[in-house]
């Protein structure tokens, strides 16, 4: 049986991952494209066999050239070439959330969905194209952020605008949605209870979860809203945005702004990379106000979640920032005491599973992702729905 290759593709860079299809639990090989069209590009694969076999500095233009160097260092490791191939994609727009096979139908639908989140679909859907160029015909699955929020409750998901702006796809969506989908099936849901997930990245988000469920979450219609971020701006008036349409930007300089030259980068002056940020902050005060105003965003949202469950059982933090940024993570906890968050400063210091302290009313948990594994799973699921011989 030939292994599930799955593909996140991002604006800056393409995460891979070869699975067993056999329950697509066995994870073959997995890597990275680096820095997509920028300075310091970077390819690396690992196999389960070997280790790293791959690790140079590499370019790649687009993310288009992206999927082509993932492919080709996959068969140069002599992989077994794939069955079908999972894709990762943030928004399916208002007609496509579930797990769904890529025909010329849905393109069309994704194409038309860009306007919904015009940083990570064009990306995508090039990986789309990239892999139909190299296999013709191989079957290829869709897996969207936005399923697993999709049957939030109507107070959670209608924006407070008109029924007939609502009935034109204007709605809370919510992403990082296969990556909250991991942390459920990675500690399970009877043991999450009333839980507030964290994932913590260049782009972050949190969720409401109960019993396993989405019940609310901090992005709305677009990846742009909610938490604070790395370049984007999160949740603003919108009269900043009035404001800033009467005096002179358009449209295009809007999303730019926004998106690209906002959050810890707009604040600090210098970089969105937390890391950084947190060697300067002792020397460079912009840099100590992104980080506060990071985690101070932060709060404010595991508090405002936590209302909506009425209470809070476990804390979650996860992706990039999440799980290796400890300095964050005891910054947000050491502001919700009230809610019975204490951590423990060893085990937040060593990233342990669990990082709170013994008999807290609120666990607080480090969880690692791992939304290749959940889109190889739904991959694998759609093939046998498709074919079950």
């Amino acid at each position: 049986m030939s292994p599930i290759l799955v593909l996140n593709s991002g604006s800056s860079s393409l995460k891979f991952a070869l699975f067993d299809r056999a329950g697509a639990a066995s994870r073959i090989a997995w890597g990275a494209v680096e820095a997509i069209a920028r300075d310091g590009g970077r390819l690396w694969l690992r196999t389960a066999a070997d280790g790293v076999v791959i690790d140079r500095a590499q370019a790649a233009a687009d993310p288009a050239a992206a999927i082509d160097l993932a492919l080709a260092a996959l068969a140069s490791a002599r992989l077994a070439a794939p069955e079908a191939v999972g894709h990762r994609l943030v928004h399916g727009g208002p007609l496509h959330h579930a797990p769904t096979r890529v025909d010329a139908a849905l393109l069309a639908a994704l194409r038309d969905a860009v306007v919904f989140a015009p940083i990570h679909l064009p990306a995508a859907v090039a990986g789309i194209a990239a892999v139909s160029a190299r296999f013709p015909g191989l079957p290829q699955v869709a897996c969207f952020d936005t399923d697993f929020h999709h049957a939030l409750p109507e107070v959670a998901r209608r924006l407070p605008m008109s029924r007939a702006i609502d009935a034109r796809g204007l709605r809370r969506y919510g992403f990082h949605g296969l990556s909250y989908e991991s942390v459920v099936d990675s500690v399970g849901a009877a043991q999450l209870g009333r839980a507030v997930i964290a994932h913590l990245g260049n782009g972050a988000s949190m969720a409401a979860v109960v019993d396993g469920v989405s019940h609310d979450t901090t992005m709305g219609l677009t990846p742009t809203g909610g938490l604070m971020m790395g370049t984007r701006t999160g949740d603003l008036d919108p009269g900043v945005l009035l404001h800033l349409l009467r005096t002179g930007e358009d449209a295009g300089s809007l999303e730019r702004i926004v998106d690209h030259e906002s959050g810890l980068l707009g604040v600090s002056g210098r970089t969105a990379d937390v890391k950084a940020l947190l060697a300067l902050r002792g020397s460079d005060r912009d840099a100590a106000l992104a980080i506060d105003m990071f985690c101070h965003h932060a709060c404010k949202a595991v508090g405002a979640l936590t209302a909506t469950m009425g209470g809070i059982d476990t804390l979650v933090f996860t992706g990039g920032i999440g799980e290796h940024a400890a300095a964050v993570r005891a910054q947000i906890c050491g502001s919700l005491a009230h809610l019975g968050i204490a951590v423990d400063a060893a085990r937040n210091a060593a990233a342990d599973a669990i990082i709170s302290v013994d008999r807290s009313p609120c666990t607080v948990r480090v969880v690692p992702t791992d939304e290749e594994r959940i889109i190889a799973r739904h991959t694998a699921r759609l093939l046998e729905a498709l074919d079950p011989s």
